[in-house]
């Protein structure tokens, strides 16, 4: 197996990287206090990645994307984790893949101007009774004179509170509902009947808001579906598997990266009872062991990847990365808030922030219990096939 990378793949992740510890990094802890990217400060930062070819990366390169493989684009994910999410969405932009399923019209209205930067799009899935269990959703949408009628609510929306358009999972037919009786919708920020009720307060991910959307008789014209009608479970389950192994694996690896660096020059600089603490066998464990797990973390994104980019469904194994990744942040994280003491605790140093922000992503995208169970199902299923 060939673990070579092209000198192409080399320039893209050396770029990001300078990119990220250069010009990103240095507005985190502003961002994180106003609740929002400085505006002053974001429109030349956004400026800067789209003429540097990074806006977008992840969607192909016929539509004005960066047509980067899987495999490129974890490597580049990896280096995105490093500063923060809200930074993440607003610089180098949250485009979803599902996006691909516009129609002409739609691309023209929807997809173009968001590869672009001049819109944003959010993702509306999770309600108040439907999490892990897509599925479950309540929010219905019937056909009415030409128009789609929605009408339900959504929460926890990451950018639900700014977006230009909302990508709105609803139920089309109770009796199919997974089996296609669920549709995705295309919802304008300005449809009747569509409207934001809050912006839910968050223990992590500052910066950008997770807003309730509520759907009230909300009126949308026919065209505004999204891929086919009955079809929206199977389009977002076939988009899911790259945004978990992408957004969550790899960017757990390079926030993960993050924090070794920072406990690595600790360990060198700081001075307990006349020696360097790196000295300590305790010291010394609590890096080398996330020094494995973050190795260990790596090689499961890319194989996961490559084998993506092969044409294979490797979804248990996504499902693995998403738990491993997670988890392995998160005892990472506290590893470098111990090795600090005080100082990791205080709001001097971004471990505090990590330490928040990484705890969502046990949570979202299906919880570390919902894919143990997922896993072990397949295993019961099929046998163990790695």
């Amino acid at each position: 197996m060939d673990f070579s990378l092209s000198d192409e793949t080399r320039m893209v992740v050396d770029t990001v990287r300078r990119f990220v510890r250069d010009k990103v990094q240095p507005l985190e802890q502003e961002t994180e206090e106003l609740g929002r990217v400085p505006p002053d400060k974001l429109a030349p930062l956004k400026a800067e990645a789209i003429a540097l070819g990074l806006y977008a990366l992840n969607m192909p390169a016929e539509v004005g994307g960066g047509g980067l493989s899987v495999l490129d684009m974890c490597l580049v994910e990896e280096q995105l984790g490093q500063t923060s999410d809200a930074l993440i969405r607003r610089v180098f932009g949250q485009v979803y893949p599902m996006l691909m399923a516009c129609t002409p019209a739609q691309r023209a209205v929807y997809l173009a101007p968001t590869i672009t930067g001049e819109k944003i799009c959010a993702m509306a899935i999770t309600e108040p009774g439907a999490g892990s269990d897509a599925a479950s959703i309540t929010t219905t949408a019937r056909l009415e004179d030409g128009h789609w009628v929605l009408n339900g609510s959504k929460h926890f929306i990451s950018d639900g509170d700014i977006a230009d358009y909302v990508i709105v999972m609803a139920v089309t037919d109770p009796e199919k509902r997974a089996r296609g009786g669920i549709t995705l919708f295309l919802v304008d920020r300005d449809a009747p009947g569509f409207s934001v009720s809050r912006v839910q307060p968050m223990m992590g991910h500052r910066g950008y808001g997770h807003a309730e959307l509520v759907f009230d008789e909300c009126r949308i014209p026919e065209a505004n579906v999204l891929g086919e009608v009955g079809g929206g479970f199977k389009l977002i389950m076939s988009s899911v598997s790259g945004i978990r192994l992408g957004h969550i694996g790899a960017r757990a690896v390079g926030m993960a990266q993050r924090v070794l660096e920072l406990m690595r020059a600790h360990a060198s600089t700081r001075k307990q009872f006349g020696q360097p603490i790196g000295d300590f066998q305790m010291v010394q464990q609590m890096i080398a062991d996330s020094a494995m797990e973050i190795y260990a973390t790596r090689m499961m994104v890319l194989n996961c990847a490559w084998e993506i980019d092969q044409g294979l469904d490797p979804r248990e194994k996504v499902s693995m990365i998403k738990v491993y990744a997670s988890e392995m942040l998160g005892r990472v994280a506290d590893r470098g808030i111990q090795m600090f003491g005080g100082y990791g605790f205080s709001k001097d140093l971004p471990l505090e922030r990590i330490y928040r922000d990484c705890r969502v992503t046990r949570i979202y995208d299906g919880t570390s219990e919902i894919h143990r169970m997922l896993i072990a199902r397949s295993i019961i299923r099929n046998g163990l096939t790695l």
